[in-house]
């Protein structure tokens, strides 16, 4: 019963694997023709691929920080630093 069991269970798992193998060429092998339907669908493809690029508009320029910083902030005033004058004398 066992030795069925595990038949089965092989049986199984090896299905998909050799429905797989027949869609991929082996090395060497050369691509055969295209018929001339399947040409004419994968240039119509092209065509509306091409036409979907045309719709897209040009990017705008993107500000990530444009939320966070404001056009009106107060800008900073840079004022010179006030003179020090020395008070007293030191004699060393």
């Amino acid at each position: 019963m066992r030795v069925v069991a595990a038949a089965v269970i092989m049986a199984f798992l090896a299905g998909p694997a050799i429905a797989q193998e027949k869609a991929v060429p082996k090395y060497g092998e050369e691509d055969k023709d295209k018929t001339p339907a399947q040409k004419r669908a994968e240039k119509d493809a092209e065509a509306a691929y091409n036409r979907s690029l045309g719709n897209i508009s040009a990017p705008k320029p993107v500000d990530p920080w444009g939320n966070v910083r404001s056009d009106n902030a107060p800008k900073p005033e840079t004022k010179a630093p006030a003179k020090r004058t020395k008070t007293g004398t030191t004699s060393n």
